[in-house]
């Protein structure tokens, strides 16, 4: 049985649909909005009784033809998952992954399949619905359905899922998920607004959020399958007991105590062994639940202590940012770099300075376009004291490195004011807690450091939660235990006045927006705290680039002049590139921008394409080059591929038999462009001679006169 539920977003139908496509699935729908088409499948594997974990899983993938494309290369079809298809389906994962029932550790796979796109509304939004939905009529144990939608603000009105044209113009980009009752994810950028504008945008969001979710509840009633039983996870009371005797007076201790990361993961391995060892007779092969056991009783004294004395684990209060140490310019041969240290945290930062022919070209199911400033985020295995395999980046970087990205992009200088491509790459050398947020104080450090004239610094900081009935904290700056045992992760970063990107993701069913309001606030201290250290190091730009860095030059010929500079089958353009040592790109709208490693070489090319499209000027004085010599004169080029007659009776003051008693080919001599006949142009040095002689007959004479 076919079952199709509309409602209204945004002045448009979204429209779901199940019982047609995919019925082997737990659940499966589709999603509409506008000519955009996703469907998106749920299905549950067996139980896991090996694991401690939910091992959910989940796939968003761009078909190609939806957009009525072919993929390039060479086998014609889709490939790996773009950074796009791996950050939208992190949209999905991160606001339904708190939702499943308690102890319920079946694999569970959540797919969607882009298979139209009308190149205006985003499939990622509707892909999350479309997963919320299909949980939500299977029978998997999914708790409550969620809505999503994008928010942008365009002349200070907020738009629900605003079009590709609708985001170019907005101030606000925000991806908010949530249930009927709380906020669950957001993900998203601004132009700098304030935090009551950004409180306002997610308002907004919750009230369209709701309707998504009234029609889903509706679909559930007309097709929802009973929902799957979950046995409570049963753990022996003796055991508890037992444990608690043994371990909770000293684990009161250590975390109590101020430790660095490795030595409380040390106490930590050394009272759980401790532990294991002195239960191991009376409770055989119940390691596992052991070890779960003294993990809550962490949870819970690290809880316990943030929510009645106001202490973390490292001894500071609830708003205290760890110690900051900045250092700039430590890599001698990048073109800017920066290390920046808070806590255990620690990114090192470059930026590398490239031509117009380093841009990305990012080329999916939109329009294809080039990006000049790109961000990449790096997390090796030693940075938290591990090892590991290289295998590629995970989508855990993509996701981090996208948000330091969205963060800083605010500042950079637009293509006119700077042309240059512009690389930051961020390498976590350590970490415990909020390396996504040190990245962006690092990058816009190793921007300053390498003369990029930004508009201003950039900082970011991550604020966890503690909450416990009505009773909650908020955490500044937290550390990984704190995000590992907490309920919140809300990072936010952005300038002395205002937010430019902003990530939250939570443990629990949902947050309210008192606590929302007061997250931001207490983040916008910590924010200028940071900023406040940052702009001791560096306040403003370097004066120069780096001496490694190439020479970027530009300039503007008239459009009816690019053939000239490229001249037939790219003649002209191959030879000034060789001849100069620089690499030449001609826009459209006739800029030409000239890149090079010698400065010197790059100025004369600019030069050189500058004469190239001249037009000669009647009474104008031309450095040229002799290129040949006749019985009655010698050919001169005034300019490249313009050559002009010095009559043998103008090339002195006095009468001369031969040209070649003067002149040799290669000569280079200064003439003046007497008149232009018919294209041909008539040139003289014996002009410039006898202006030369006045002007020193005139000097002669006022020095005689001053004797």
């Amino acid at each position: 049985m076919v079952v199709r539920k509309e409602v209204e977003i945004g002045n448009k139908k979204l429209i779901i649909e199940t019982g047609k496509l995919a019925k082997q699935a737990n659940g499966s729908v589709t999603v509409q909005y506008g000519d955009t088409v996703v469907l998106v499948t749920a299905v549950a594997g067996g139980k896991r009784d090996d694991i401690d974990f939910f091992p959910l899983s989940v796939e968003y993938r761009e078909k190609a033809f939806a957009a009525g494309k072919i993929p390039g290369g060479f086998l014609k079809r889709e490939g790996k998952p773009s950074d796009k298809e791996v950050l939208s389906g992190r949209l999905i994962d991160r606001p339904i992954r708190p939702l499943f029932a308690d102890n319920y550790t079946n694999d569970t796979q959540v797919v969607a399949f882009v298979y139209s796109y009308d190149n205006e509304n985003d499939a990622d939004v509707l892909a999350a619905v479309g997963a919320s939905a299909a949980l939500t009529i299977s029978d998997i144990p999914f708790l409550e359905p969620i809505g999503e939608v994008r928010v942008g603000r365009v002349n200070g009105e907020f738009i629900v899922n605003p079009t590709a044209p609708e985001l170019e113009l907005s101030d606000i980009e925000l991806v908010v998920a949530g249930t009927e009752s709380s906020v669950m994810m957001v993900e998203g950028e601004s132009k700098n607004v304030t935090e009551e504008d950004l409180l306002a945008a997610l308002k907004f969001a919750q009230t369209e959020i709701q309707k998504l979710i009234t029609v889903q509840l509706e679909l559930r009633e007309l097709c929802g399958k009973p929902k799957m039983v979950v046995e409570p996870k049963v753990i022996d009371e003796n055991l508890v007991k037992d444990v608690n005797e043994l371990a909770l007076e000293k684990f009161k201790v250590i975390v109590s105590e101020v430790l660095a990361k490795e030595e409380r993961s040390a106490k930590n391995n050394e009272l759980t062994e401790e532990v294991l060892t002195s239960l191991a007779e009376k409770y055989p092969e119940q390691e596992k639940e052991i070890k779960s056991i003294l993990h809550d009783m962490e949870k819970d004294l690290m809880r316990k202590r943030i929510l009645e004395e106001g202490l973390r684990l490292d001894g500071r209060n609830l708003t205290q940012v760890r110690p900051i140490a900045v250092e700039l310019g430590i890599l001698p041969r990048t073109h800017g770099s920066a290390l920046f240290t808070r806590g255990e945290t620690q990114s090192l930062s470059t930026i590398t300075l490239g031509t117009k022919g380093d841009e990305q070209i990012i080329d999916g199911l939109g329009i294809e376009y080039k990006k000049r400033f790109i961000l990449h985020y790096n997390f090796p295995p030693f940075s938290v004291g591990e090892t590991g395999r290289f295998t590629g980046i995970g989508r855990r970087e993509v996701g981090h490195g996208n948000l330091a990205e969205r963060a800083i992009k605010y500042i950079v200088p637009v293509d006119e004011k700077f042309p240059y491509t512009i690389r930051l790459n961020s390498d976590i050398l350590e970490s415990n807690g909020s390396s996504s947020m040190a990245t962006v104080c690092a990058g816009s450090l190793a921007l300053m450091d390498g003369g990029v004239p930004v508009r201003c610094s950039v900082a970011g900081i991550a604020m966890g939660l503690v909450k416990e009935g009505e009773k909650f904290a908020v955490l500044t700056d937290i550390l990984g235990n704190e995000d590992h045992l907490g309920d919140m992760d809300f990072k936010v970063a952005g300038t002395d006045t205002g937010i430019t990107a902003i990530q939250m993701d939570i443990k629990i069913q949902g947050i309210s927006f008192e606590i929302m309001e007061k997250a931001l606030a207490q983040a916008k201290e910590g924010r200028l705290h940071i900023l406040g250290i940052m702009d001791e190091a560096i306040s403003t730009p370097r004066a120069t680039i780096s001496q490694w860095a190439p020479t970027l030059l530009s300039t503007k010929i008239k459009t009816e002049k690019i053939g000239a500079v490229i001249g037939p089958g790219g003649k002209v353009i191959q030879k000034i590139q060789k001849d100069f040592s620089v690499e030449v790109f001609i826009d459209e709208d006739g800029t030409v921008r000239i890149s090079g490693m010698d400065a010197k070489l790059a100025r004369e090319a600019k030069e050189f394409v500058k004469a190239l499209v001249s037009e000669p000027e009647v009474g104008k004085t031309y450095s040229g080059k002799v290129v040949k010599i006749a019985d009655f004169g010698a050919f001169v080029e005034i300019l490249p591929g313009t050559q002009g007659l010095l009559h043998i009776s103008q090339i002195d003051n006095k009468r001369i038999e031969k040209v070649t008693d003067v002149l040799t080919e290669g000569d280079v001599i200064k003439v003046k462009l007497l008149s232009i006949e018919n294209g041909k142009f008539s040139l003289s040095r014996k002009a410039l001679l006898k202006e030369e002689a006045a002007q020193e007959k005139a000097e002669e004479k006022t020095e005689e006169e001053t004797e």
